[in-house]
């Protein structure tokens, strides 16, 4: 799921952009000020208050398609090089296919590929599964010819922090513009915090972490006068579509919730900031606070009343204009502040072939694990829809929203482990749920929608096969995670990216792929290119008033040879090597009476170091020129990490194997 502002623009002006860029040509940076014109916001405003009063008017006028069944997906990929790490192709890849069914994402490493509308048919899933394999294999076979690949997944396993650079970032002005508001609006960085069986605690300074999603987003269109039902009954079954889809377990290896990107997403692109007491506000990613009761018009109101205007774009439509004149307007100011709220349900207006329509999107299912999965995900999701629409009807009279919204964050958090309130009250486990009632809803959704015996029971039968054997994207990551124990945690994210990769293309759904193998990273090289891939983060420290005695202690307790030296605000001030410690106790200066004698007094100061992003080649030569064992990581000044002599005992270990089985 991606940032959706970006207007149209030839592609050949991204690609201009691109090398202008790459040159370092004045355009690197475009013009982000424009969103600062308070007369160009005032004009925004008025249009998009105008196209609110004239979408009322064309749900009036009865100008909205209705009794028509199209459903649609767009699908996000990683772009990954040859050692299985972010490759920032985009570009190029996108200027070979020519294609405007493929397009460009936030970040340069990812791509979208849209799929055209299907009428629910017999045979709509198969041709779905079918289209979208031949547009994939299409961009991986460009993808190739520029030795890179594809990968389809919910957060990339080998993704590091250093790919979040803005040089990464697509060189579109929009992309630029919203990064810029989004940061101005929060007052500063964004700080993330996730927590699973490991903790996540960071900061970044751009929107660029919302780069390490992919989706695949369905959306299905409704007609006007059935917008409500549907749309609620879409904020229902959120949580156990999300569950049995679970697929992104992992961020920057650390084991976090089953489905991670929706925490992730919703902090990478908050704009909120702290208030000095208990003030309301909304995070511009969300589930929703409340049913709706009559009109999609009531979603956009929500949206357009909390939140602020951060976008500007071309307002020269007049929209009742063109209704007078006969024709149907586009409401683009509605639809441009409609891709900077995103709802995990999302309303959408369109128009197609002249006739305007509405859609709603689910934009809470990952990419993969496979294209079949994928497709299963959307059948399930379409044959809910409209199973309980005829069965349950007035889906708000019987379950709260309080507990579906529950239940979305317990999906998200636990996968088909979650336990969620169910209708009626009752508390139901995902499989029971899943098995027992919701698979025959779905199915009688797809039987009433025509959709073959067939099709049904070969995508169903996915969904109920993954609650059989507990098997789902997200589990087969962890489990495959955990059987690489021992290795670095970049070994480990080349080795999954590896692995999700040799599988999906091999038409298995997810719940039958063979757990990943640490030998299908390819070895250790591509673990070792940056410092950032294995350099300990898990560092104790002293302040320089404590005790030395204290850094001693730590190192025997820790069996460590450095004690890193850091202020408050995590500077950097000193090192305490063990060597120095040594020289205090040859001199008799260490002992017993002796523990007035701080860190300050023996710590080295102005230590060298390296970024996370400095290779690892470069690294060892500055070890070795000088003569150091240990060098601190250091992001922006403050400390995040330390590489010692001892960081590259395996790696030298497999090299002296490797030298003497040449003998």
């Amino acid at each position: 799921m991606h940032l959706d502002s970006v207007d149209s623009m030839p592609r050949l002006t991204y690609v201009a952009a691109f090398k202008a860029i790459s040159a370092g040509n004045p355009m690197e940076r475009p013009d982000t000020h424009r969103h600062g014109k308070s007369g160009t916001f005032r004009d925004f405003t008025r249009a998009l208050l105008n196209d609110l009063r004239a979408l009322e008017e064309v749900i009036r006028l009865g100008l909205l398609e209705s009794d028509v069944r199209r459903f649609g997906a767009e699908q996000e990929v990683f772009i990954v090089d040859r050692r299985w790490h972010p490759a920032s192709a985009a570009l190029k890849l996108l200027e070979q296919i020519d294609d405007p069914h493929f397009t460009t994402e936030l970040a340069l490493f990812n791509a979208e590929i849209n799929l055209d509308p299907h009428g629910l048919s017999a045979d709509c899933f198969n041709n779905m599964e079918r289209e979208l394999n031949d547009r994939l294999t299409r961009l991986r076979t460009v993808a190739n010819g520029e030795g890179v690949d594809i990968v389809m997944t919910g957060i990339l396993p080998s993704l590091s922090k250093s790919d979040l650079s803005m040089d990464n970032m697509t060189p579109h002005p929009r992309y630029y513009e919203l990064n810029e508001a989004m940061t101005s609006a929060r007052g500063g960085p964004m700080r993330l915090h996730i927590e699973g069986t490991d903790e996540l605690h960071l900061e970044h300074d751009s929107v660029m972490l919302e780069a390490c999603n992919t989706s695949f987003q369905v959306h299905l269109q409704v007609g006007a006068e059935e917008f409500a039902r549907f749309y609620n009954i879409a904020q229902a079954i959120a949580a156990p579509v999300l569950a049995v889809a679970v697929n992104s377990p992992l961020l920057f290896g650390k084991r976090l919730w089953q489905e991670t990107r929706i925490a992730l997403f919703q902090q990478s692109v908050d704009t909120r900031s702290a208030t000095p007491h208990l003030r309301e506000l909304s995070p511009r990613v969300r589930f929703g606070e409340r049913w709706i009761r009559d009109s999609a018009v009531e979603v956009f109101q929500e949206d357009v009343a909390r939140f602020k205007v951060i976008l500007a774009g071309e307002t020269d439509e007049d929209p009742f204009a063109v209704l007078e004149q006969g024709g149907v307007p586009q409401l683009r100011a509605l639809q441009l502040h409609n891709s900077t709220v995103y709802r995990w349900n999302r309303p959408c207006y369109g128009l197609r072939s002249g006739s305007p329509h509405l859609r709603i999107e689910c934009r809470a299912l990952p990419a993969g694990p496979s294209v079949v999965d994928e497709v299963a995900n959307a059948a399930f999701w379409i044959g809910l829809m409209l199973g309980m629409a005829e069965e349950h009807g007035d889906i708000t009279s019987q379950v709260s929203f309080d507990d579906v919204r529950a239940n979305f964050l317990a999906a998200a958090r636990q996968g088909p482990k979650g336990i969620f309130t169910w209708v009626g009250g009752k508390s139901r486990s995902v499989p029971e749920l899943i098995l027992s009632d919701l698979l025959p809803l779905a199915r009688s959704g797809l039987l009433s929608a025509n959709v073959s015996d067939s099709d049904i029971d070969r995508f169903l039968g996915i969904i109920q096969s993954r609650m059989d054997t507990g098997r789902t994207g997200a589990s087969w990551i962890v489990e495959s995670h955990s059987t690489m124990s021992g290795a670095t945690r970049a070994e480990r994210g080349v080795a999954l990216t590896a692995a999700i990769s040799k599988r999906q293309w091999s038409g298995l759904p997810g719940h039958e792929w063979p757990l990943g193998t640490l030998a299908e990273g390819g070895g250790w090289k591509p673990g070792y290119i940056h410092v950032e891939q294995y350099m300990t983060t898990e560092l104790f420290t002293v302040s320089e008033d404590e005790l030395v005695e204290f850094a001693a202690f730590l190192m025997d307790q820790r069996y460590l040879r450095h004690v890193l030296v850091e202020d408050q605000d995590h500077q950097l001030v000193g090192i305490v090597s063990y060597r120095s410690l040594i020289k205090l106790l040859s001199r008799g200066e260490l002992g017993k009476d002796q523990t007035t004698i701080a860190v300050k007094d023996v710590m080295e100061r102005n230590p060298i170091t390296v970024t996370p992003e400095t290779p690892t080649v470069e690294a060892i030569e500055v070890m070795r020129a000088k003569r150091v064992s240990a060098l601190p990581v250091c992001k922006h000044g403050k400390l995040v990490g330390l590489v010692t002599e001892r960081s590259f005992m395996d790696v030298t270990a497999e090299l002296l194997k490797e030298k003497l089985k040449e003998e």
